[in-house]
This record gives C-alpha cells, structure tokens and sequence, in this order.
C-alpha cells in the first residue's frame, strides 16, 4: 500500500467521522420530543456497539 492511498484512506476516515458526529450533534440539538419522534436515543444505542470504520477516528476504542 502506498503512502498516498493510506493518506487517502486516513483521509476518508475522518471525514465520514466528522460527519457521523455532526450528525449526532444536530440530533441532540433538537427538542427531546422530536428525539423521540424519530426514535434517536433507541436507534443510536442499538449501533454504537457496532464499528462504523477501520482506524482510530471509527468510534471503537
């Protein structure tokens, strides 16, 4: 694997990372009955337990 694929690897990582947390950031700002309108606190706690990536921004510690 070269240095620039892994960059780009690194790179895609992050982002689908950032997005995954601006996602949940917007969610939790929304007032609690819409929260549970769209089920948020349920439907996240069933996939946290689940790894979204392979690299150290994936969630998994």
């Amino acid at each position: 694997m070269s240095i620039i694929s892994s960059i780009g690897r690194l790179a895609a990582e992050f982002s689908a990372a950032r997005a995954r947390y601006q996602t949940e950031r917007t969610i939790r700002s929304l007032p609690v009955e819409l929260q549970k309108d769209i089920g948020w606190p349920d439907a996240f706690e069933k996939k946290v337990g689940q790894n979204h990536g392979v690299g150290s921004w994936s969630g998994s510690k």
